[in-house]
């Protein structure tokens, strides 16, 4: 420990608080709290006993620390909670962003509310259902709710500018709004039994249903009657394949967590009204934190990231601050939440069910990551490297005939694409087609960044056989660093040869690597090379298409998104604004005469 960091320590307190750990950048890259600061962190910094290898690596890291002394341990967990949420600690354990887990979205501020798919939560006031464990999940209670309830299907554009009914109402799977065929408030009472029906009070809905039938029936309404039976027999057969798993009815979060190797994950089940309708599964990193602590975290940030919180949620095992936790819940429902952690009873079989499913998943995550970790020790061993290729950064060019020319950086690392380190590149300044200048370039301003920059690879790839190595050989070369990581040219097999194989070039053998049992290694190289050939070719397409959608207003000066939509609107395409008078158009709003006068001298002179 450094003089600084044995000064600011002697200076500690005992007393609760908060403790942020900083690297030599000044970042925090661990928060935690203590019930006495100066005992927490002389577990760090005095202690005698050997640190496991992870605390060790974060030791290791400490460059610096900050105090914020608290009134109490209560207070300490408060604020503990809002740092990571703020500052989303490296070695923290973090609840990775909802965008993997999708959800049901309602405003019921909107006149006619629809229900939407999306994969975050807002701060609007709408409703929100889920998260879902996948996209097919999410899809199948959408399709019910819209075949029960015949809600509308279109976004808000199209409905707000739909001037006849569409084909979902021809086959009677909508209620028709934009013919005006159903009132406001009838189509707010379908909402509602949709709500319902998200929240898992089935039952309730088939109640109203089945009294509405018998009215209908009564007033010879048989058309009407005939609807809500079949929307009862639709609920009804959706119940049947629901499992029972509380027979007190009551809305649970489920919660177990699985542990193992510095990994985690907490296998959430959502039971609504008793019936078990989804489950999905949050892998994390363990962090520095012991299993109670994992949980505890999980659970304060998930119901940051879901509207929906029932009254009760079961844990697997006892959590720290579960007292904090239940007030903070409580205060976000409205009404008392309970977080317990049962010892017995079905309450306990339904933890010990969520522990198993969170245990095979961290049982596939772990597979997963040794078969990951095989092919990197393959590639290793195949290429004479000196460590584990742990971040492999590989470059592709996509064109058309010399149109539109970008290339791609894709980055693997620990063996899975590192999609946030991917980088997009548009080839500058190049009039005909030549890939290895394409190469050259991208090479060049990709390596003029230094470490400190942006971190360099260990294993540097290029799409290509002898040729494109040699110009990312030469382009290192050029730049003084053809010997800070490994270098490899990935070629396609030669099927009119024989070839069996793709080959890997590296610099200083005019033979490829001969492969022997290190096919997994090779995997691994095709895998990143497909990778950014799809990167390229999808940013190719994208460059393109907004080419081929540019009109001759773009590049007018002074004319912005809004007034070339109002223009276009006014006179219905470019070939009756050429024929517009200037007054006509300066009369519009924004357009000046001088704009207009520009504006007509464009478009006749295109």
């Amino acid at each position: 420990m450094n003089q600084a960091l044995q000064e600011k320590y002697n200076q500690s307190p005992h007393r609760p608080g908060v403790y942020l750990m900083k690297d030599a950048k000044k970042n925090i890259i661990y928060v935690g709290k203590a019930k006495d600061l100066k005992k927490r962190l002389s577990s760090y910094f005095i202690s005698k006993q050997l640190p496991n290898t992870k605390t060790a690596v974060l030791i290791e890291m400490i460059k610096d620390f900050d105090l914020v002394i608290t009134a109490s341990d209560h207070e300490a967990f408060i604020l503990e909670s809002n740092f990571i949420k703020e500052y989303t600690p490296k070695y923290n354990v973090l609840l990775k962003d909802g965008k993997n887990y999708p959800l049901l979205r309602i405003d019921m501020n909107e006149s006619y509310p629809a229900i939407q798919r999306v994969r975050k939560i807002k701060n609007d006031h709408a409703l929100y259902f889920g998260p879902y464990s996948s996209s097919l999940s999410v899809n199948r209670t959408l399709k019910q709710i819209q075949k029960i309830f015949k809600l509308r299907k279109c976004q808000n554009t199209q409905f707000k500018n739909r001037s006849r009914p569409c084909l979902n109402y021809q086959i009677k799977a909508c209620l028709g709004l934009c013919c005006n065929a159903v009132s406001e408030s009838v189509y707010k009472k379908q909402v509602q039994d949709a709500i319902l029906f998200l929240k898992g009070k089935s039952g309730q809905v088939v109640k109203r249903l089945k009294d509405e039938m018998k009215a209908h029936a009564g007033a010879q309404e048989f058309e009407k009657a005939a609807q809500a039976r079949d929307a009862v027999f639709a609920i009804e057969n959706i119940m049947e394949k629901q499992v029972v798993v509380c027979p007190d009815m009551q809305d649970r979060d489920v919660m177990g967590l699985a542990w193992d190797k510095g990994k985690a994950v907490v296998t959430v089940m959502l039971v609504r009204s008793g019936l078990l309708i989804d489950t999905a599964h949050y892998p994390l990193d363990l962090g520095f934190k012991e299993s109670d602590e994992v949980l505890s975290a999980f659970v304060d940030q998930y119901y940051e990231k879901t509207r929906f919180l029932p009254a009760g949620v079961l844990v697997s095992q006892a959590i720290e601050n579960r007292e904090a936790i239940e007030d903070r819940l409580t205060q976000s429902l409205g009404k008392r939440v309970k977080v317990h952690c049962p010892e017995r009873g079905e309450k306990k079989r339904l933890v010990q069910m969520a522990v198993v499913n969170a245990s095979r998943e961290l049982e596939k995550i772990l597979l997963k990551e040794e078969e990951e970790q095989a092919s990197l020790v393959l590639l290793k061993t195949l290429m004479g490297l000196k460590h584990l290729p742990l971040r492999i950064e590989c470059f592709d060019n996509s064109n058309i005939s010399g149109q539109d020319p970008v290339s791609s950086m894709v980055v693997f690392t620990n063996g899975r694409p590192d999609t946030g380190a991917y980088r997009k590149f548009i080839i500058r300044g190049m009039e005909v087609q030549d890939d290895y200048a394409y190469m050259y370039q991208v090479l060049e301003r990709r390596f003029s960044k230094t470490q400190d920059e942006m971190v360099w690879p260990d294993l540097l790839v290029v799409d290509g056989g002898k040729g494109q190595l040699g110009m990312a050989l030469a382009v290192l070369k050029d730049l003084g660093i053809e010997k800070s990581f490994a270098l490899a040219g990935l070629a396609k097999r030669d099927k009119a040869k024989g070839e069996l194989a793709d080959k890997i070039y590296v610099p200083g053998r005019l033979n490829p690597l001969v492969i022997g049992q290190a096919q997994k290694g090779l995997y691994l190289l095709q895998r990143v090379r497909d990778e950014a050939h799809r990167f390229a070719i999808t940013f190719q397409r994208k460059r393109r298409e907004k080419r081929g959608s540019r009109s001759i207003l773009d590049d007018i000066s002074g004319l912005g998104p809004k007034k070339k939509k109002m223009l276009l609107t006014r006179f219905k395409g470019i070939e009756n604004m050429k024929k517009a008078s200037l007054e006509a158009l300066s009369s519009l709003p924004g357009i000046t005469r001088e704009l207009a006068t520009t504006l007509l001298a464009k478009l006749n002179a295109g």
